[in-house]
């Protein structure tokens, strides 16, 4: 088998949960985005601090759900009709959204940050049983072309709902988010049923008793633990990374921020790109086999961006994506983007991949919801060690060549221990 495998797309036991997921993550960055443009052009044109401020909390407010909520989310997974959860949670997105709708007509920003965090609650009950239903709906020879395209197609959501929020006014883009999570709802009832595993499973609702079990079970088994650790430390990264575009185009590189649009294309594409490839390469075997090369590529590409951006000079203060693009150096800057990027794609497919073929049926959503937990855990440490470098009066492009040095022994070691603890595998 060759990935990407496009046929899937037309078959109900994938099609209907990849239109959905893609939905929902379209319509969190439609909300995030549009309230911020609702606050930088509207609320809070006269305070571009109370902006950043906002940002920074509408960050914090959307992470919360998964600490809190995800141990909840995987053992719900794990109890119930997959299928079922999943139409329930969508229903709630419609009133989640609803908020937000209400948010932008009335211009009040605590309506959009309260929808925010709602719809962080609706990821981190979402997240778990999205990649555990797939096992019981695809062979295992359809496992890493599923999520190549599940990864794909999640990337490629994110880029267009920060694209269409700026398109839109931000009522009509509240009125189109509500519809498009009504249409993810109606789309819900044609995924396949998918029962329960174990159904004696007693759902603990006591937030700190679940996840201290969850994460138990999660670091049992030391093939999976590692599995989560770079799958986790991706996360980490990535996310310091987008966050950094627009102070990187505008302090480091003195150019417009649709320069940043432009890095954030190139970066989703590529990611994108990457996750179908990695299938190619692997002919649809769920193998770690080129995960090594993947987090060389990412780590060697992390350190090119941190040479690339040191070096820039900047030539025409202020510049256009023309400018910018004729500027000397900045094609060594996109296609460290492109590098970082590809090889992230690579990087993550195989080891989500692991992750919901090496898990048992009754555990698989709980093991899922315990990568979530440690994913948020893992970027919340990455960023706060950033901001401190940062704070430090540590250069920008540094800070990015730091993250690419740490990506090399973390990616390779969590490799290593793989490999010792699922030798098939490798």
């Amino acid at each position: 088998m060759s990935a990407p495998d496009i046929s899937l797309l037309g078959k109900r036991r994938f099609s209907p949960l990849f239109v959905v997921q893609f939905l929902g993550a379209f319509n969190d960055n439609v909300l995030k985005f549009t309230m911020l443009f609702l606050a930088s052009y509207t609320v809070y044109q006269s305070a571009p601090e109370k902006v950043e401020q906002l940002s920074a909390l509408a960050t914090g407010l959307f992470i919360l759900p998964y600490f809190l909520l995800s141990a909840i989310g995987g053992q719900l997974a794990d109890r119930f009709d997959k299928a079922t959860l999943i139409r329930y949670i969508k229903c709630a997105e419609i009133l989640f959204m609803g908020i937000g709708l209400a948010g932008c007509y009335f211009e009040i920003i605590s309506l959009l940050m309260v929808a925010l965090f709602l719809m962080g609650v609706h990821s981190a009950l979402f997240g778990p049983v999205k990649y555990s239903i797939m096992p019981q709906h695809l062979s295992t020879d359809e496992i890493m072309g599923a999520t190549g395209l599940i990864e794909a197609g999640t990337f490629l959501a994110i880029l267009s709902g920060q694209l269409f929020a700026g398109l839109l006014t931000p009522l009509n883009a509240g009125i189109a988010a509500t519809a498009l999570a009504t249409c993810g709802f109606l789309i819900s009832f044609l995924i396949p049923p998918a029962p329960s595993a174990d159904k004696r499973l007693q759902v603990d609702y006591n937030v700190f008793r679940s996840t201290w079990r969850i994460m138990s079970k999660a670091t049992k088994e030391s093939g999976i633990w590692y599995t989560i650790i770079g799958i986790s430390w991706f996360f980490g990264v990535g996310a310091v990374v987008l966050a950094e575009f627009i102070p990187l185009v505008n302090g480091v590189l003195g150019a417009q921020k649709e320069v940043a649009t432009l890095f954030l294309i190139i970066f989703s594409v590529s990611i994108a790109i990457g996750s179908l490839a990695v299938n190619v390469i692997a002919k649809g075997k769920v193998s770690a086999r080129f995960v090594p090369a993947a987090a060389l590529g990412m780590a060697g590409s992390l350190i090119y961006l941190w040479i690339a951006t040191s070096r820039f000079v900047v030539q025409v203060p202020g510049a256009d994506i023309t400018s910018f693009v004729a500027s000397e150096g900045a094609w060594h800057i996109l296609t460290a983007l492109f590098g970082i990027a590809f090889s992230g794609g690579m990087f993550i497919v195989p080891l989500y991949a692991i992750l919901m073929t090496q898990t048992s049926d009754e555990e698989r959503s709980q093991i899922i919801a315990g990568n979530n937990i440690i994913n948020a855990v893992m970027t919340v440490i990455i960023v706060l060690a950033v901001t401190a470098m940062l704070g430090a009066g540590a250069s920008l492009p540094l800070v990015i060549g730091v993250l690419g040095l740490a990506t090399i022994p973390i990616a390779l070691g969590a490799h290593y221990r793989l490999r010792r603890a699922m030798p098939h595998l490798t």
